[in-house]
């Protein structure tokens, strides 16, 4: 049991370090704040526990039994993804026009936690390669003879909260940068960046059949 439990927080944490459209989405709503940072990260981990659960009761199978199903999901996660770019890019804009006129920054755009927390669901859940891959994830490490659906969905629990753990680093280490990248051209070009590679990540979700 512990040799499993070792094992699967090994691996939840090689997951959680791949870059992904969840990271970055993290790191720039961390930009604006820790609390908007963090909301991403508690939406995102419920994205990934209802996944897991989803996982636990074998309904994901759907996903791959079924090619209309997961294009469907496809579609709506790269549309997910483009607006998400689109905003990044809008805001950059308004960075820029803030600085001209030497306003606030982010702090003058600072969303409310609730869009926050639904940034970071939406954005996990519009995903189908998360559905499929907590199906095949999960099981791998249920110990053997142990009742499949309580380890599945006490697996989900455990995948979650470590996440929110690991990636409240980010968002205390982008708190921590916030001083030297507070500054109008770092932000701009962080905007930048952010609303580029979702853009980038939302097409080839799109085109990727």
């Amino acid at each position: 049991m512990l040799t499993s439990l070792l094992a699967f927080l090994g691996a939840c944490t090689l997951v959680a370090a791949s870059p992904g459209p969840s990271t970055v989405l993290i790191v720039k709503q961390s930009l604006r704040s820790r609390r908007a940072g963090f909301l991403t990260v508690l939406g995102n981990e419920t994205g990934v526990f209802v996944w897991g659960v989803v996982a636990a009761f074998g309904l994901t199978a759907l996903l791959t039994a079924s090619q209309v199903a997961y294009d469907v999901l496809r579609v709506v996660g790269a549309v997910v993804l483009v607006w998400f770019g689109v905003q990044a890019l809008r805001q950059a804009r308004r960075t820029e026009e803030d600085g001209a006129r030497g306003a606030g920054g982010w702090e003058s755009v600072e969303q409310s936690g609730w869009a926050s927390y639904r940034g970071g669901l939406l954005l996990n859940l519009a995903n189908p390669k998360a559905a499929v891959f907590a199906l095949s994830f999960l099981p791998q490490f249920v110990p053997e003879g142990a009742p499949h659906l309580p380890a599945m969905v006490g697996l989900a629990v455990l995948w979650a909260v470590y996440e929110v753990g690991y990636y409240g680093l980010y968002v205390w280490f982008v708190g921590r940068m916030k001083a030297v990248l507070s500054r109008a051209g770092a932000r701009r070009r962080l905007e930048q960046v952010s609303g580029g590679v979702l853009l980038l990540l939302g097409l080839r979700m799109a085109l990727d059949g």
